[in-house]
């Protein structure tokens, strides 16, 4: 990720680490050992400008996320690119979706090198990855380009989520 600094989140298999780049010396220092969701968020990552597409059960998840009960309103937070609001949630806890939308039903991202890379390091960092339907990483390619939706961040978001969207097709 670039901004004011330069992060590399990377992960082995065993946990997820991040790396800060140090511009004066040229290398990276371990800054963020044994990176972690939390558990629970506070911040949705979604493109409502596509609310009207959304299967209901995505919106339902997005009105229950803007209700003011228990710990919500959780704040919406999206800047638009996959790797910031991401990288954000797993500091800071959220969920970050890219749902099906109208005429691309099977998503928009790429399974291959978008969400199965997003999801390892997820699921590495003790999050969940999944499609609403089924997790991202047992999703079997059938093409180089093949596109999927996305939900990913928080266990008990995510999970909140995967309820909203499955209670829809029932």
């Amino acid at each position: 990720m670039y901004g004011t600094s330069t992060i590399l989140v990377y992960s082995t298999g065993r946990g997820v680490n991040g790396f800060t780049l140090n511009p004066a010396l040229g290398t990276f220092y371990l800054s963020h050992p044994n990176m972690q969701f939390p558990e629970n968020g506070r911040i949705y990552s979604v493109n409502e400008g596509n609310y009207v597409h959304f299967a209901q059960g995505v919106k339902d998840y997005i009105k229950y996320c803007q209700r003011e009960e228990e710990n919500r309103p959780y704040s919406s937070r999206y800047i638009g690119s996959l790797v910031s609001d991401f990288h954000r949630n797993l500091i800071k806890g959220g969920i970050y979706m890219y749902p099906r939308i109208g005429p691309r039903q099977n998503g928009k991202l790429r399974l291959t090198y978008e969400c199965n890379p997003i999801a390892f390091l997820t699921e590495q960092a003790n999050g969940v990855a999944t499609t609403g339907y089924e997790r991202i990483l047992d999703v079997k390619p059938t093409a180089l380009h093949q596109r999927e939706a996305l939900f990913c961040g928080s266990k008990n978001m995510v999970e909140d989520l995967i309820h909203f969207v499955r209670r829809d097709t029932l």
